[in-house]
């Protein structure tokens, strides 16, 4: 079975930069990767500050190295800030436990990707995700998370 594909990635990126846009939101920097953690459709709008392809990646590659959306990984940082710092630095600093990474989940369930958007505040980074992902047919997940209750 094929996972996301890279028409489905494409949608999700210009679904939420369509969404960023009417919403006024600032330049945003959109990265979707398949369930290895692998970059399949990235877009940065004009002005996007230097440092967002890092973040929106870090966004996406956090929520998929540990299972969980970015509200659930920001969540549980406050909860564990220590071992939080160590999981950054294992990953090389690719984890950024904030919303506005989201997990894409499949037809079963199954996660099939993740979404980072970096360039507005979070939360707004996030409903720009969620949208993308819910254009391109699919289901996102921001991260409910059962130890420290709904998102």
């Amino acid at each position: 079975m094929i996972g996301l594909t890279l028409e489905q990635a494409a949608r999700v990126v210009d679904a939420a930069l369509e969404h960023a846009d009417a919403l006024r939101l600032n330049p945003l920097t959109v990265a979707v990767l398949d369930a290895g953690g692998h970059l399949l459709a990235f877009k940065r709008q004009d002005g996007a500050g230097i440092l967002r392809p890092e973040i929106a990646i870090g966004k996406a590659w956090g929520t998929l190295g540990m299972g969980l959306g970015g509200r659930a990984l920001a969540k549980r940082s406050e909860m564990a800030p220590a071992f939080y710092t160590a999981l950054v630095g294992a990953s090389g600093g690719r984890v950024i436990p904030v919303p506005g990474g989201v997990l894409i989940r499949g037809s079963a369930g199954d996660i099939v990707g993740a979404v980072g958007i970096s360039g507005d505040m979070p939360d707004k980074d996030e409903a720009c995700a969620v949208f993308g992902i819910e254009q391109a047919g699919l289901s996102p997940d921001i991260g409910s998370d059962p130890l420290s209750g709904a998102a």
